[in-house]
């Protein structure tokens, strides 16, 4: 690890930083079992002047104190210290915790500090900054090994498949007549109340009937947004938590799509919208459609602990200030239990064949939550099901509501939706921006436990998202337009021919790098689409774009084929403004990945090498095209 002085402070200086566990270099990373020891060496040049060099340690919501490093010797020009963490003193009873920590480098007439941009790469500044994170993780703590080096497939199921089937519309539920060109339901004015009541007609017999559609792409993972029953389209306000939508199918085609998909090796998760219910719902009951008595009808409705009043029974707390989304208040333990806990709604499912939860709007949900939650998933599954958490930001330390989360700890999630890699490869397509790339994904690995790295949910696009085609084919990505304009704006010939090269780049980033790529559907396959709600068109069945499709399903291969891309090590060889490499490591198989947004590039490979989409062998000296990309195997 290099550390280069602030130009402002020093110049020409540089010190070499080095950390290992167990014998294995660690340097890039900063998260650890908990029992880990960790030795710090750090080599100075004596032209520094530093005369001491101290770590400084916090624990989270603790006082600083400073550990001395130990001088041990004289390399050459260098004064080398050492220091060694033991996380078990530092954690305690607890097995597990969230430290900060910095350098400082004491001279005879100032003090420098190390700061980071990434928890990795060090720069010095006369202030305190940027100090590096170590977490601290249980020692048994790990992610499913299925889900590790899997390709996931995110379904909108309104808009996937109109597949055939026993369906049922329900309430004032209207089907739209036009699967191909038909416009999904908008607000004239973004926010506006909508009524989410029209469908398209996409339910669980159509996923079922392309399965092997899917398989050919090399999916093993099919996350589906919420199959509850519920007023609307996108079913984000449940009515039932026990009853599948009979638009959908019901009960019975999730049954037959579950049993299929398992028959082809593909897992099912479900989007567990837990943190509030809809108003048109059997425990809250707005609207007098459930034989219940609910929340909303009576202050001794069963359910009226479930929700919190300001004034009953007009006034009370709801998702965002959304009165069709009133929420659900997880104090009371009784409304916990009847998701997290033996007998709840979450082991009901899993017991039914589900493989897993993504949780929407993890950082609602309270630890009680899900830790509980967390518990029945690993007990009723024998630590098979996985537990994946909406959150937008690096989520190994994320404060949400003025709380500090402990997603990480070994007790709660196993991966999070992957928004930052977004900006990364946005900020690498867009912009150019090689740097922002880097020090993303630095990060992020230096961030988290290994087995949550290589799970991540890595994503370019989804259902809350312009479609990625869209983002990198329309730079304005109609920001002055309205919503009537919006509904049918497409980019043009040139504009679509450009992102398809984009997008195809942006593909080999999200299929490569540690972390589980999430297709959302239709984006292999060259779907439109600006905000929401125009970002959840009809897939185009029988209107796909074919080499996007033959990309996909290429890249799905070589994700079946190479080890590496399921637990391998992550390294970045290269990291210019403009051209970025990196690689991917595992037991003897080795992946280096080219990506070049600048000029044309000439790559020196030492070795024999093939790329690793054709077969075909590389040229030691390979030019990599503008907009360009290589992924080679030896």
């Amino acid at each position: 690890m290099l550390l280069k002085l602030h130009s402002a402070i020093e110049s020409g200086e540089s010190i070499q930083i080095k950390k290992t566990a167990n014998g294995e270099d660690v340097s890039h990373l900063g998260a650890f079992p908990y029992g880990t020891r960790i030795d710090f060496r750090i080599s100075v040049p004596r032209a520094l002047g530093a005369a001491a060099v101290v770590l400084r340690l916090e624990k989270d919501g603790e006082e600083a104190h400073d550990l001395p490093m130990q001088f041990c010797a004289l390399e050459g020009t260098c004064d080398i210290y050492t220091l060694t963490l033991d996380t078990e003193s530092l954690c305690g009873k607890d097995g597990y915790g969230l430290f900060y920590y910095e350098y400082l480098f004491v001279r005879g007439w100032d003090t420098l500090f190390s700061n980071s941009v990434n928890n990795v790469d060090i720069m010095l500044s006369d202030k305190s900054d940027c100090k590096f994170r170590l977490l601290v993780y249980e020692k048994e703590y790990d992610t499913p090994a299925w889900f590790r080096g899997g390709t996931m497939y995110h379904i909108f199921v309104d808009r996937f498949c109109k597949g055939e089937g026993e369906t049922a519309l329900h309430g004032d539920a209207k089907l739209h007549p036009d699967w191909h060109h038909g416009v999904p339901q908008y607000a004239r004015v973004p926010g506006a109340p909508l009524a989410n009541n029209l469908f398209f007609g996409g339910n669980l017999w159509g996923i079922a009937e392309k399965l092997d559609d899917l398989a050919a792409l090399g999916i093993t993972v099919l996350y589906l947004s919420p199959i509850f029953k519920a007023y609307s389209n996108h079913r984000y306000d449940t009515g039932d938590y026990e009853e599948i939508d009979s638009i959908l199918g019901g009960d019975a085609a999730f049954d037959h799509l579950v049993g299929e998909a398992h028959k082809r090796g593909i897992r099912v998760i479900l989007d567990g919208v837990f943190n509030h219910t809809g108003d048109d719902s059997k425990y809250f009951n707005r609207r007098g459609n459930y034989a219940t008595v609910g929340a909303y009808q009576s202050e001794t409705s069963p359910y009226a602990k479930w929700f919190s009043f300001r004034k009953f029974p007009d006034s009370y707390e709801c998702w965002w200030n959304i009165e069709i989304m009133p929420r659900l208040n997880h104090e009371i333990e009784e409304c916990r239990h009847y998701f997290t806990v033996d007998g709840g709604i979450v082991q009901k499912w899993l017991l039914r064949g589900a493989d897993g939860w993504r949780l929407d709007v993890a950082d609602e949900l309270s630890d009680a939550f899900l830790d509980e939650l967390r518990k029945t998933v690993k007990d009723t599954t024998n630590g098979e099901g996985v537990i994946i958490g909406e959150v937008w930001e690096n989520a190994a330390d994320k404060i949400a509501y003025g709380k500090r989360r402990r997603y990480f700890s070994g007790r709660q999630l196993d991966s999070v939706m992957n928004y930052p890699f977004r900006n990364a490869v946005l900020a690498f397509l867009k912009d150019g921006d090689g740097e922002t790339f880097y020090n993303i994904l630095t990060e992020l690995y230096a961030s988290y436990p290994r087995a949550v790295s290589h799970a991540l949910m890595n994503i370019i696009g989804t259902h809350d998202t312009e479609r990625i085609l869209t983002v990198l084919g329309d730079k304005t990505l109609g920001e002055d337009l309205t919503n009537d304009e919006l509904a049918h704006l497409r980019l043009s010939s040139d504009q679509r021919e450009n992102a398809i090269g984009l997008l195809k780049l942006a593909s080999v980033l999200q299929f490569t790098v540690f972390g589980v790529p999430s297709v959302y559907y239709g984006d292999e396959a060259g779907l439109e689409g600006y905000r929401d709600p125009f970002c959840r068109m009809p897939y185009p069945w029988g209107e796909e774009d074919t080499s996007l499709i033959e990309h996909y399903r290429a890249l799905g291969k070589l994700r079946r084929e190479h080890p590496a891309l399921k637990d391998g090590e992550f390294r970045f060889l290269t990291n210019d403004a403009d051209f970025i490499a990196y690689e991917r490591v595992c037991d003897g198989d080795r992946l280096v990945v080219l990506a070049n947004m600048g000029q044309e590039r000439i790559y020196s490979l030492p070795g024999k090498w093939k790329n690793a989409l054709t077969g075909k062998a590389v040229a030691k000296n390979t030019i990599i095209p503008t907009q360009g990309f290589l992924i080679l195997a030896q």
